[in-house]
């Protein structure tokens, strides 16, 4: 690594910053990369480099994109390897052809050849994880994979995401909580546990105040194993007749979950939307009372918590990464202490018998309002981007 004088010679953030994504979803809609660099851009120019990007994508748009690989990530194993590999060296060609002094790597964190790259070009190496990689790694590959390989691999990716932790020039956490679940209090000295998100608190509002809305709890997000579908199926069918569970989202479990809840569907008990873009989001938000959220501990601070406090619907979720910092017990939201379908639907009756849960709702909104909207987030950005190369504040922001 350079030492601190080599820091200091650094071009400071007037000379812009190229955001490295991973191959994205076949879905024209905006996306946490989208978010980032609409922040970025109000403080420096931003350009981002990704790959697989839909033709129709918004975020050709608003910004300049790089896009450095045409493809996915793959399906099979040796594809995803690969690719991995190409698109690390295709990378390195699209940095060196860029001028700007910084290069955030947001959620490629095991990215070694690239980062390698940038700080051998003098770039400031920005690293940021969405959340537990070699975890969600494991968890698909172990659909796929003996177990004892699919570990192996995945030890292989976290060795080389704290490879690149310790290259970087500052590690971005979005709360204290995930910095801590990650391991990485030991990069105290350049680690920012206050990393900016924001949520448009104009699309994503109460436009159904929460006394008026029926008995209905949901999940939003993908139907896939990382999810717990399983657990979530089994909530459904414990729930009394008078509360209805909405999934909306698509996945690999979808056909599963329609088939295990045909009888709950066919009595309206259980109703399945399926996906919908990022516009249609609040209306589903706005019809429930709860937001269920039983993750694996792979994301960093779910978009659908933050998205459903802005819409004055807590979250009732598993108290994993950045999920704590924001959904704080009885007050904007509640925990979920146990994982087990049965327990989840003797919970969800509990909370939705409370007298207090207006209360909660407003709470959840007024936190969204206070610390997670735009011009926050651009402040937070501001120090973490800016000249100055003191000591990170590692203040709770949350």
């Amino acid at each position: 690594m350079h030492g601190k004088g080599d820091l200091d010679r650094m071009t400071d953030v007037e000379s812009g910053v190229c955001i490295v994504t991973q191959p994205q979803r076949n879905r024209p809609s905006k996306d946490h990369a989208h978010d980032l660099a609409d922040v970025i851009a109000e403080i420096t120019s931003v350009a981002v480099l990704t790959a697989n990007l839909p033709a129709d994508s918004p975020l050709r748009d608003d910004h300049e994109v790089v896009e450095y690989s045409a493809s996915g990530t793959g399906e099979r194993v040796i594809v995803e390897a690969f690719r991995f590999v190409m698109n690390q060296l295709r990378l390195c060609r699209a940095i060196h052809r860029r001028d700007e002094g910084s290069v955030l790597f947001f959620g490629t964190t095991s990215y070694l050849l690239p980062i390698l790259f940038s700080r051998l070009r003098g770039k400031r190496v920005i690293v940021l994880p969405r959340g537990d990689v070699p975890l969600s790694l494991r968890l698909r590959w172990e659909q796929r994979l003996p177990t004892a390989v699919a570990r192996v691999l995945a030890g292989f990716v976290a060795l080389l995401e704290h490879l690149n932790y310790h290259l970087a020039h500052a590690v971005v956490t979005y709360t204290p909580s995930l910095a801590a679940q990650l391991g990485l209090e030991r990069y105290e000295d350049k680690l920012y546990t206050n990393g900016a998100r924001f949520i448009d608190t104009e699309q994503f509002d109460v436009s159904v105040p929460y006394e008026d809305r029926e008995r209905a709890v949901g999940f939003i997000g993908r139907l896939d194993v990382e999810k717990r579908v399983t657990e979530l199926v089994a909530a459904a069918q414990g729930l009394p007749d008078d509360v209805r569970f909405i999934f909306v989202g698509d996945g690999d479990y979808r056909e599963r979950l329609e088939r295990e809840l045909s009888d709950e569907i066919e009595r309206g008990k259980v109703e399945v939307v399926g996906w919908v873009g990022r516009d249609d989001v609040p209306e589903q938000l706005n019809r429930l009372r709860l937001q269920i959220v039983p993750s694996h501990p792979t994301e960093g601070l779910p978009t659908a918590i933050l998205e459903g406090m802005a819409c004055g619907t807590p979250a009732y979720a598993t108290p994993v990464s950045g999920v704590p910092d924001v959904v704080r017990e009885g007050e904007t939201g509640f925990l979920m202490a146990t994982v087990d379908g049965a327990v989840i639907a003797d919970e969800i009756e509990s909370i939705l018998r409370r007298d207090d849960l207006a209360e909660t709702s407003a709470n959840a909104r007024g936190l969204i309002e206070a610390e997670y909207n735009f011009d926050a987030a651009v402040a937070r950005y501001e120090d973490i981007l800016g000249p100055s190369r003191g000591r990170p504040d590692r203040r709770r922001n949350v």
